[in-house]
């Protein structure tokens, strides 16, 4: 029986790693006649429920989504039989690799044995979850909820009345999630994203805005989760922008171009240069960068400047004096590459938000110092979270100074 026609039958649920993405991405499989759903939003009961069945050493993006999906067990009603929590895994050094199995046991441990963990695995690059026609729509779902995103981000700080770029870009996702569950071919299906984001370009050009104080832009990279969680980083992107900064944000896609990144090397250092899994490879490459532009050509003029790295390889090539990437893996290499690349880009500063004991947080703290020494003192402060809150006003107020006074510098040393 194949993965998706054991999840016949089953409300699918996703954890909200990013609000976009998950919505987006259960449209995805909706297009395919399965049930998804996001999982409830994190809130205090989540971190309860999850610290009730956790010792304290797992991280808190493990307690978050254990929290998540203990809210659904809990509520009246709930059959075993008829959900499955999709809780995608990864080998290496990161406590993510043991989600999966944990949420198991402790489902074990609460009599709710017949709960499917549906769990794809970044050793292929995430396939398996469904079709080709699947992979494809999924693809265009992380793409579209990045832009979405990087668009609201670029506007939001900006807007003389507030609340004005939220709604456009709850209208334009709820449009992109009506388009992706849409049953249709690939060609249809793309015309639909593709107005979309042409549609949300031009209600952001119409809203009232006030550029003439140039915000320091901060670069924020970190631990996937946590970065893109909102609940866990206690909405540190919306407190930056109060404190005066603009954010860019590491997007979703950049882990899913390093999977397939790695897959490739792997091929390339067991002999199999010449295969078909690398053909695979490649031509998974091309079509995706090729939807991705597709996405991206309605919005180009109004990105210009905030473009993401043309390829995976240019971020490790970044990363190569610090972490070289055949040693280090994962999180760590992208983020010391992209601090890198963002300080090309004119970025006044980097925040990296990563759990509490997260070993890529704690490696790439370790060498941020001389990353900042051989970028002229360029401010890099990492933000760690684990469920209890802390006086981040008064560190997020203390960083954008720093950043401002960063930005005086480079248009001096410009001027």
């Amino acid at each position: 029986m194949s993965e998706q026609q054991s999840l016949k039958g089953r409300t699918i649920y996703l954890p909200q790693m990013s609000y976009g993405a998950v919505r987006c991405v259960a449209a995805a499989f909706r297009s395919v006649g399965l049930d998804a759903v996001p999982a409830p939003d994190s809130d205090s009961e989540t971190l309860e429920l999850g610290s009730r069945f956790t010792s304290g050493d797992e991280c808190l993006p493990e307690r978050i989504t254990l929290g998540d999906f203990l809210k659904i067990v809990n509520q009246p009603g709930f059959d075993p039989k008829k959900v499955a929590f999709f809780m995608p895994t990864s080998g290496g050094p990161c406590r993510f690799g043991q989600y999966e199995g944990y949420i198991e046991k402790v489902m074990r441990q609460q009599g709710h044995t017949d709960v499917m963990i549906f769990s794809p695995s970044s050793k292929n690059a995430y396939q398996g979850i469904g079709d080709s026609t699947f992979n494809r729509t999924a693809w265009r779902a992380f793409v579209i909820s990045d832009l979405l995103q990087k668009l609201l981000f670029r506007t939001r700080p900006y807007e003389i009345h507030k609340g004005d770029t939220r709604e456009a870009y709850e209208a334009a996702l709820a449009a992109a999630c009506e388009a992706l569950a849409r049953r249709s071919d690939h060609r249809d299906r793309m015309r639909h994203l593709v107005d979309v984001v042409a549609k949300y370009r031009d209600r952001l050009r119409v809203i009232p805005v006030d550029r003439n104080e140039r915000r320091p832009l901060i670069g924020v990279v970190g631990e996937i989760f946590c970065r893109l969680h909102s609940f866990s980083n206690e909405n540190l992107i919306e407190r930056l922008e109060e404190h005066g900064g603009e954010a860019w944000i590491s997007d979703f896609c950049e882990w899913i171009l390093y999977t397939s990144s790695q897959e490739r090397s792997t091929l390339i250092r067991t002999g199999q240069r010449l295969s078909k899994g690398m053909l695979k490879n490649r031509i998974t490459n091309w079509v995706q960068r090729h939807d991705e532009h597709q996405l991206l050509n309605p919005v180009h003029e109004d990105l210009v400047g905030y473009e993401e790295p043309s390829t995976i390889e240019e971020l490790l090539r970044y990363s190569e004096p610090y972490l070289p990437p055949r040693g280090s893996l994962g999180e760590m290499v992208l983020n010391i590459g992209k601090a890198v690349y963002l300080h090309k880009k004119g970025a006044h500063g980097i925040i990296d938000i990563s759990p509490f004991t997260c070993m890529n947080g704690i490696i790439c703290e370790a060498v941020y110092p001389r990353v900042s020494r051989d970028l002229d003192g360029f401010p890099i402060r990492t933000f760690y979270f684990d469920g209890q809150a802390g006086d981040l006003d008064r560190d997020l107020g203390i960083f954008v100074e720093l950043a401002r006074n960063y930005q005086r510098k480079r248009s001096k040393m410009a001027s």
